[in-house]
């Protein structure tokens, strides 16, 4: 009889699982707003993009080279930038 219960109950789960998983995807996509929908796709890579050029302006204009790390830490900048932009390119 605990046998059966605990099947039952195991089974029930596992459908409120498995329906919980097929709707909610598609709710939260009818529930965002139309602004979302028309947003840019990778906000956090163009946040980044624009966080490695401010700090690339800011190491080429310092008054000091960082311990003597600004030359490698600018071309490495470049490299991070160069790379991200090219993931972008990759995403249309």
């Amino acid at each position: 009889m605990k046998m059966r219960i605990l099947t039952v109950f195991a089974t029930v789960a596992l459908m409120l699982a498995m329906a919980y998983a097929v709707t909610a995807p598609a709710a939260s996509k009818a529930a965002a707003p139309p602004s979302a929908a028309a947003a840019e796709p990778h906000p956090e890579i163009h946040d980044a993009l624009n966080a490695l050029r401010r700090a690339k302006e800011h190491m080429e204009h310092a008054a000091h080279d960082f311990g003597g790390h600004r030359v490698e830490a600018l071309r490495a900048t470049d490299d991070a930038i160069r790379q991200l932009e090219i993931c972008l390119k990759y995403d249309r």
